[in-house]
Protein backbone atom coordinates (compact mmCIF):
# COMPACT_ATOMS: atom_id res chain seq x y z
CA UNK A 1 0.00 0.00 0.00
CA UNK A 2 1.54 3.31 -1.05
CA UNK A 3 1.44 6.55 0.94
CA UNK A 4 -1.47 8.00 -1.05
CA UNK A 5 -3.59 4.88 -0.53
CA UNK A 6 -2.76 4.86 3.19
CA UNK A 7 -3.77 8.50 3.48
CA UNK A 8 -7.06 7.85 1.68
CA UNK A 9 -7.89 4.82 3.85
CA UNK A 10 -7.06 6.72 7.04
CA UNK A 11 -9.10 9.74 5.92
CA UNK A 12 -12.13 7.51 5.22
CA UNK A 13 -11.76 5.80 8.62
CA UNK A 14 -11.56 9.21 10.31
CA UNK A 15 -14.62 10.41 8.41
CA UNK A 16 -16.61 7.29 9.37
CA UNK A 17 -15.59 7.71 13.02
CA UNK A 18 -16.68 11.35 12.93
CA UNK A 19 -20.02 10.36 11.41
CA UNK A 20 -20.54 7.68 14.08
CA UNK A 21 -19.81 10.15 16.89
CA UNK A 22 -22.05 12.82 15.36
CA UNK A 23 -24.93 10.38 14.89
CA UNK A 24 -24.53 9.22 18.48
CA UNK A 25 -24.91 12.86 19.61
CA UNK A 26 -27.68 13.51 17.07
CA UNK A 27 -25.68 16.44 15.75
CA UNK A 28 -28.08 18.47 13.53
CA UNK A 29 -25.24 20.02 11.49
CA UNK A 30 -23.82 16.59 10.67
CA UNK A 31 -27.29 15.33 9.78
CA UNK A 32 -27.75 18.26 7.35
CA UNK A 33 -24.33 17.57 5.81
CA UNK A 34 -25.15 13.89 5.32
CA UNK A 35 -28.46 14.69 3.64
CA UNK A 36 -26.73 17.22 1.39
CA UNK A 37 -24.02 14.73 0.45
CA UNK A 38 -26.19 11.66 -0.16
CA UNK A 39 -29.61 13.00 -1.18
CA UNK A 40 -29.22 12.59 -4.95
CA UNK A 41 -27.61 9.16 -4.72
CA UNK A 42 -30.18 7.88 -2.22
CA UNK A 43 -33.19 9.16 -4.16
CA UNK A 44 -31.81 7.76 -7.42
CA UNK A 45 -31.33 4.37 -5.74
CA UNK A 46 -34.88 4.38 -4.32
CA UNK A 47 -36.35 5.36 -7.69
CA UNK A 48 -34.41 2.51 -9.30
CA UNK A 49 -35.82 0.02 -6.79
CA UNK A 50 -39.41 1.22 -6.80
CA UNK A 51 -39.77 2.63 -10.32
CA UNK A 52 -42.03 5.31 -8.82
CA UNK A 53 -40.78 8.78 -7.93
CA UNK A 54 -43.55 9.54 -5.41
CA UNK A 55 -43.00 6.30 -3.48
CA UNK A 56 -39.22 6.83 -3.64
CA UNK A 57 -39.61 10.30 -2.09
CA UNK A 58 -41.69 8.89 0.78
CA UNK A 59 -39.13 6.16 1.42
CA UNK A 60 -36.33 8.75 1.15
CA UNK A 61 -37.87 10.70 4.04
CA UNK A 62 -38.39 7.52 6.05
CA UNK A 63 -34.76 6.50 5.49
CA UNK A 64 -33.47 9.73 7.01
CA UNK A 65 -35.86 9.38 9.96
CA UNK A 66 -34.41 5.92 10.59
CA UNK A 67 -30.87 7.30 10.36
CA UNK A 68 -31.76 9.90 12.99
CA UNK A 69 -33.49 7.37 15.24
CA UNK A 70 -30.90 4.60 14.89
CA UNK A 71 -27.70 6.56 14.37
CA UNK A 72 -26.23 4.99 17.49
CA UNK A 73 -26.27 1.64 15.63
CA UNK A 74 -23.91 2.82 12.88
CA UNK A 75 -20.58 0.97 13.00
CA UNK A 76 -17.70 3.19 11.82
CA UNK A 77 -15.79 0.15 10.52
CA UNK A 78 -18.15 0.17 7.52
CA UNK A 79 -18.86 2.86 4.95
CA UNK A 80 -21.74 5.14 5.92
CA UNK A 81 -23.18 4.91 2.40
CA UNK A 82 -23.47 1.12 2.64
CA UNK A 83 -25.32 1.44 5.99
CA UNK A 84 -27.60 4.15 4.56
CA UNK A 85 -28.46 2.12 1.45
CA UNK A 86 -29.14 -0.96 3.58
CA UNK A 87 -31.69 1.02 5.59
CA UNK A 88 -33.32 2.26 2.38
CA UNK A 89 -33.41 -1.23 0.86
CA UNK A 90 -34.99 -2.70 3.99
CA UNK A 91 -37.67 0.01 3.93
CA UNK A 92 -38.50 -0.87 0.32
CA UNK A 93 -38.82 -4.54 1.28
CA UNK A 94 -40.95 -3.65 4.33
CA UNK A 95 -43.20 -1.52 2.11
CA UNK A 96 -43.65 -4.43 -0.30
CA UNK A 97 -44.47 -6.82 2.51
CA UNK A 98 -47.12 -4.46 3.91
CA UNK A 99 -48.62 -3.99 0.47
CA UNK A 100 -48.62 -7.72 -0.30
CA UNK A 101 -46.24 -10.62 0.18
CA UNK A 102 -43.77 -9.91 -2.60
CA UNK A 103 -40.18 -9.50 -3.61
CA UNK A 104 -38.35 -6.71 -5.39
CA UNK A 105 -39.23 -8.47 -8.66
CA UNK A 106 -42.93 -7.79 -8.20
CA UNK A 107 -42.33 -4.05 -8.48
CA UNK A 108 -41.35 -4.46 -12.14
CA UNK A 109 -44.82 -5.83 -12.90
CA UNK A 110 -46.65 -2.60 -11.99
CA UNK A 111 -48.00 -1.39 -15.36
CA UNK A 112 -49.81 1.57 -13.76
CA UNK A 113 -46.58 3.14 -12.46
CA UNK A 114 -45.13 6.11 -14.34
CA UNK A 115 -42.05 5.38 -16.46
CA UNK A 116 -38.80 4.65 -14.67
CA UNK A 117 -36.79 7.88 -14.46
CA UNK A 118 -33.41 8.56 -12.89
CA UNK A 119 -33.34 11.96 -11.13
CA UNK A 120 -30.76 14.31 -12.60
CA UNK A 121 -28.03 15.61 -10.30
CA UNK A 122 -26.60 18.35 -12.57
CA UNK A 123 -27.53 20.83 -15.27
CA UNK A 124 -25.97 19.95 -18.67
CA UNK A 125 -26.13 22.16 -21.79
CA UNK A 126 -29.24 21.96 -23.97
CA UNK A 127 -27.52 19.68 -26.49
CA UNK A 128 -26.03 17.44 -23.81
CA UNK A 129 -29.40 17.32 -22.06
CA UNK A 130 -31.13 16.17 -25.25
CA UNK A 131 -28.55 13.47 -25.95
CA UNK A 132 -28.60 12.41 -22.31
CA UNK A 133 -32.41 12.19 -22.31
CA UNK A 134 -32.35 9.94 -25.37
CA UNK A 135 -29.68 7.70 -23.83
CA UNK A 136 -31.46 7.63 -20.47
CA UNK A 137 -34.72 6.70 -22.19
CA UNK A 138 -33.05 3.74 -23.88
CA UNK A 139 -31.30 2.58 -20.72
CA UNK A 140 -34.38 3.22 -18.55
CA UNK A 141 -36.46 1.12 -20.92
CA UNK A 142 -33.98 -1.69 -20.46
CA UNK A 143 -33.79 -1.22 -16.69
CA UNK A 144 -37.58 -1.56 -16.47
CA UNK A 145 -37.41 -4.94 -18.16
CA UNK A 146 -34.60 -6.66 -16.29
CA UNK A 147 -35.07 -8.49 -13.00
CA UNK A 148 -35.14 -6.23 -9.94
CA UNK A 149 -32.13 -7.88 -8.28
CA UNK A 150 -30.07 -7.29 -11.45
CA UNK A 151 -31.28 -3.68 -11.65
CA UNK A 152 -30.36 -3.10 -8.00
CA UNK A 153 -26.87 -4.58 -8.44
CA UNK A 154 -26.22 -2.43 -11.53
CA UNK A 155 -27.41 0.76 -9.80
CA UNK A 156 -25.24 0.13 -6.73
CA UNK A 157 -22.18 -0.74 -8.82
CA UNK A 158 -22.32 1.78 -11.65
CA UNK A 159 -24.39 4.70 -10.38
CA UNK A 160 -23.35 4.58 -6.75
CA UNK A 161 -19.81 3.30 -7.32
CA UNK A 162 -20.00 0.75 -4.52
CA UNK A 163 -17.48 -2.05 -4.31
CA UNK A 164 -18.65 -5.64 -4.72
CA UNK A 165 -18.17 -6.16 -0.98
CA UNK A 166 -20.32 -3.12 -0.17
CA UNK A 167 -23.06 -4.37 -2.50
CA UNK A 168 -22.94 -7.75 -0.76
CA UNK A 169 -23.30 -5.95 2.58
CA UNK A 170 -26.26 -3.83 1.39
CA UNK A 171 -28.14 -6.70 -0.26
CA UNK A 172 -27.17 -9.48 2.15
CA UNK A 173 -26.16 -11.62 -0.84
CA UNK A 174 -22.90 -13.62 -1.08
CA UNK A 175 -20.11 -12.02 -3.11
CA UNK A 176 -20.44 -14.62 -5.88
CA UNK A 177 -24.15 -13.85 -6.20
CA UNK A 178 -23.41 -10.12 -6.47
CA UNK A 179 -20.91 -10.77 -9.28
CA UNK A 180 -23.40 -13.01 -11.04
CA UNK A 181 -26.19 -10.44 -10.76
CA UNK A 182 -23.99 -7.71 -12.25
CA UNK A 183 -22.88 -9.96 -15.12
CA UNK A 184 -26.41 -11.17 -15.84
CA UNK A 185 -27.82 -7.68 -15.49
CA UNK A 186 -25.34 -6.27 -18.00
CA UNK A 187 -26.06 -9.15 -20.37
CA UNK A 188 -29.81 -8.56 -20.09
CA UNK A 189 -29.34 -4.80 -20.56
CA UNK A 190 -27.01 -5.16 -23.55
CA UNK A 191 -29.63 -4.62 -26.30
CA UNK A 192 -30.63 -1.29 -24.72
CA UNK A 193 -27.03 -0.23 -24.08
CA UNK A 194 -26.29 -0.74 -27.78
CA UNK A 195 -29.32 1.39 -28.67
CA UNK A 196 -28.15 4.16 -26.29
CA UNK A 197 -24.70 4.35 -27.88
CA UNK A 198 -25.96 4.80 -31.46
Amino acid sequence: MNATTCYFVNAMADENTGIARGLERRDPDLFDQLIEKYQHRLLRYLVSLTGRRELAEDLFQETWIRVLERGHQYDARHEFSAWLFTIARNLVIDHLRRKQPASLDSMADNDDAPPFEVPAAGQPSAFDATVQREQNAQISAGMERIAAEYREALVLRFQEGMSLQEIAQVTGAPLGTVKSRIYRGLSALEPWLKGASL
